[in-house]
């Protein structure tokens, strides 16, 4: 794939952040939109941003935790579009708690969202694409599914799990033409720490410093959109934080002292 023009684009976690910048971009390289999220007023709010047609955007509100019903979703779109080229796995929440004080209701919540929700639809499409011959799962992992941090513990192990199944999806179905894309963000400037959880399941709400300091989103989308159309495997987007995935894997010592010495947010 060259182009993103009148490719088929199915994005979830599309009502804000980095989804919707994603979906801003793709809409004026031309591509047909699936736009996924629990939040039907938002994915609108975006739906109006893109531009498009209603012959080339489809609105489809979700919950990727909700399982049992995805394979109906999937043939609302196969209705609509006849096929799916591209599923960007965006939906996700983070942690602002340390292990002593979150719970395992909590854990559970972070691996529902962010890993098994993304497996259940990522098995729900890939049928449809196996038939095509073609297709490209592009998922959002974190610069924290290569290393661990404070207070993330549960948003660390549900990102790292993340690559583990990936790239076992890319090696088995190589041969079949599909292809795997795993974005690993820094800190982007979104609102997620918003939404984050906190001890004993409560919102963390509040901006964390950082991410405001963080890369623009519609920036984040151009280097997104490059990383996809030549196939990268992996790829870091941020800035100076996601050196520390280069630390982790030649100097492991230096990045644990980092770690230990950084205060939590």
């Amino acid at each position: 794939m060259n182009t993103f023009a009148n490719q088929v684009v199915w994005i979830t976690g599309a009502s804000s952040g980095i989804g919707e910048a994603v979906a801003v971009a793709l809409a004026q390289a031309g591509a047909k939109l699936v736009l996924s999220a629990r939040r039907i007023d938002e994915l609108q709010r975006v739906a109006a941003r893109t531009g498009l047609s209603d012959s080339d955007l489809l609105i489809l509100p979700m919950d990727v935790t909700q399982t049992d019903g995805l394979s109906t979703l999937v043939d609302q779109v196969k209705v609509r579009f006849g096929r799916i080229d591209c599923l960007f796995l965006n939906a996700g929440i983070t942690q602002r708690s340390t292990v002593a004080d979150a719970s395992l209701a909590d854990y559970h919540r972070l691996m529902d969202v962010n890993f098994f929700g993304v497996v259940a639809l990522t098995k729900a499409v890939l049928p449809v694409m196996l038939a095509q011959g073609s297709g490209h799962f592009v998922v959002t992992s974190s610069v924290a599914g290569k290393l661990g941090t404070k207070q993330r513990s549960g948003y660390c192990a549900s990102k790292h799990a993340l690559h583990g199944f990936f790239d076992a999806l890319r090696a088995e179905t190589a041969e079949a033409g599909l292809f795997v894309t795993i974005i690993c963000p820094g800190y982007i400037d979104t609102p997620i720490s918003l939404h984050a959880l906190g001890a004993g399941g409560q919102l963390h709400g509040k901006l964390d410093a950082n991410q405001q300091k963080g890369m623009n989103p519609a920036e984040f989308a151009r280097q997104w959109m490059r990383a996809v159309l030549r196939r990268k495997e992996e790829v870091y987007i941020g800035g100076l934080e996601t050196y520390g995935i280069y630390l982790k894997r030649f100097l492991p010592g230096v990045l644990s002292r980092i770690i230990r010495n950084r205060p939590g947010e």
